[in-house]
């Protein structure tokens, strides 16, 4: 009863992972993320993270391992996340939800920042709007999405896709592995 539910989430886990390590382009585009978040972290630059519902808690989950510690004492590097309720119900309430990413983009973000832009669709239009706004500051842009082809993906410096699914659980379970190994890969690169 149970355990059949379980189990077969399980698997469709592990088929869903299996497909994208076999994706040629995982590895590389994970490399150059990576890469491309280190450079801005060492040249003074900070990495702004955004998503809506379970992508904002991801995009909050990498800021708080960054900025706070992952798996080993080191210096803290600069990564926030939008997520301040008061921010965001104030720019939802005074201009639209559309808006909320990109205002707090255009107020912190800097030429040699990085956003990443956390979307399963990979077409949320808050979403398109705060890379509109990385663009207009000179930010490298990096994408977490399940759909290749997207606006998104379409938009980045560099793109990571999940496999596409029914299910947005099943990406962000994609997408916090990524996480996991891009703040492990960042402090490679950072030595730290």
């Amino acid at each position: 009863m149970l355990s059949n539910i379980i189990e077969h989430s399980l698997e469709q886990a592990r088929l869903e992972l299996d497909e994208f390590i076999a994706d040629p382009q995982t590895v590389p585009a994970i490399e150059r993320m990576a890469s491309i978040m280190a450079d801005s972290l060492r040249g003074g630059g900070k990495i702004i993270s955004c998503g809506n519902g379970g992508s904002l808690c991801d995009a909050a989950h990498f800021a708080e391992e960054l900025s706070g510690r992952f798996r080993k004492d080191r210096k803290p590097l600069p990564a926030i996340a939008v997520n301040d309720p008061a921010y965001i119900t104030c720019t939802g309430n005074d201009y639209s939800f559309e808006d909320i990413f990109g205002r707090w983009v255009e107020a912190f973000g800097k030429e040699g920042d990085v956003l990443l832009a956390i979307s399963t669709s990979g077409n949320s239009a808050n979403i398109i709007k705060a890379v509109e706004a990385a663009r207009g500051k000179g930010m490298k842009v990096a994408v977490l999405t399940s759909r290749k082809g997207s606006r998104l993906a379409q938009l980045s410096d560099v793109a990571v896709a999940a496999p596409d699914s029914p299910y947005s659980d099943r990406v962000q379970e994609i997408h916090i592995k990524v996480i996991h190994i891009l703040i492990e890969t960042i402090e490679r690169l950072l030595d730290c």
